[in-house]
This record gives C-alpha cells, structure tokens and sequence, in this order.
C-alpha cells in the first residue's frame, strides 16, 4: 500500500466513523459526548476523541492508535474508553466498534445477568446477551471483563454503563447495536405489564434461527 492510498483509506475511514458516532447522538444511543467510535485500517485505530461533540468533530481532528495504543496520530486525546476499544481488536477480527449509553441496554443491564432471549435477532450477535461485571470506566478491568462477556459474542452490556459490540464494519457494528438497544427495549416493555411473563426462546429456537441468518442474512 503506497503512502497516499493509505492517507485515502484513513481519511474516508474517518469520515464514516464521524458519521456513525453522529448518527448514535441523533438517535438518542448517546448523550452529549458519552460513548465512542472506532474503525481499524490495517496497524491503525481510528478512534473518536475525548470530550468532543461529534458536530464539530472535523478531518483535522482524526485520531489514531496502534494496537499497543501508542498514539500515531492527531493531536486530541483519544477517548477514555480506549482499552475497550482496543481489546476487542486484539482478540477478534473486527473492523470496527461501537460503545453506547443507550438507555434501555443499559436499565437492562442493572437489573439480569443477560438479556433474557425475547427476540430471534439475538441469534444475530451470537446468542444470549451476557452483561459484563461492573468496572470502573476507562479501566483495563473493565475491558477484560466485556472481553469476558463478549465470548462467542459479538456484542454485550455493561453493568450500570451501556453497550458495546463490534462488526467487520461500521455499519455493522452500529446496526448490531442499534438492534441490542430494541431488544433490551422489547424485553422491558413486556416485563413491565403486571401479570404476565414473556415468553422467550430456547437455546434451539436460537440455533435454528442463527442457520437461517447465516444462510440468508439477516431478515428485512
């Protein structure tokens, strides 16, 4: 790869990472400057900054980390959550990350161990939702414990603090996390209604219906 078709590949990586954290702040996944995007381009983590509305976020601004998390680019500090972000790209294949402070993810993930499967689309992310142990943010304790709920997974809660799941890209990476905060909304909503329990799915309607997905992709 010459030098200027890795400026290229960098520069519109971090124009679509800019658009996906815009895109989770204008559908409420976010408040303010909570939460954070990352995309990798070969060595490098694109990564959003901390403390920085999206809105203003511009080409100037990009920030990039190598693996060891060694800066490599950008003058702004990258966000706090950056060994979340990077631990996922340690141990799996991800092209790409998204963390949030969706609010009904995160009521679920004060009140059960995993989002009880209500949905078929949890077959999407790789089963049952775990919730990883509560951590100070920010922490390398906190990354190994999503890390540890993230087994087999390719998304999971934080206990008392959001969302986290990744995807080979960005528009996978958000959508998975877009259909975590529905589910965790859906399950909710029935739970709420005195009298009455959700019914839920078994481990083998789940597996039945992650052969379906891997076979025709997900339904639309």
């Amino acid at each position: 790869m010459t030098d200027q078709v890795r400026q290229d590949a960098i520069e519109r990586a971090w124009e679509d990472l800019v658009a996906t954290a815009r895109r989770t702040a204008a559908e409420r996944l976010v408040v303010g400057t909570s939460g954070n995007v990352s995309a990798r381009v070969g060595g490098l983590v694109l990564v959003t900054p901390s403390g920085v509305p999206y809105d203003r976020l511009t080409p100037a601004d990009a920030v990039a980390v190598d693996l060891d998390g060694n800066q490599l680019l950008g003058e702004l500090a990258p966000t706090s959550e950056l060994p979340l972000h990077l631990e996922v790209y340690r141990n799996t294949n991800a092209g790409a990350v998204v963390h949030t402070h969706a609010v009904h993810a995160t009521a679920v993930s004060t009140l059960v161990p995993e989002l009880p499967p209500i949905h078929y689309m949890a077959a999407a992310l790789g089963g049952t939702v775990r919730v990883a142990r509560y951590a100070l943010y920010g922490t390398d304790e906190l990354a190994a414990n999503m890390l540890h709920a993230l087994r087999e997974r390719t998304a999971c809660l934080l206990q008392n603090h959001g969302t986290v799941a990744y995807g080979d890209s960005l528009d996978q990476a958000y959508d998975r996390t877009a259909q975590l905060e529905w589910m965790c909304r859906l399950w909710l909503a029935a739970a709420s209604l005195p009298g009455h329990t959700p019914s839920l799915l078994s481990g083998s309607q789940l597996r039945e219906a992650a052969e379906k997905l891997q076979g025709y992709g997900q339904p639309g």
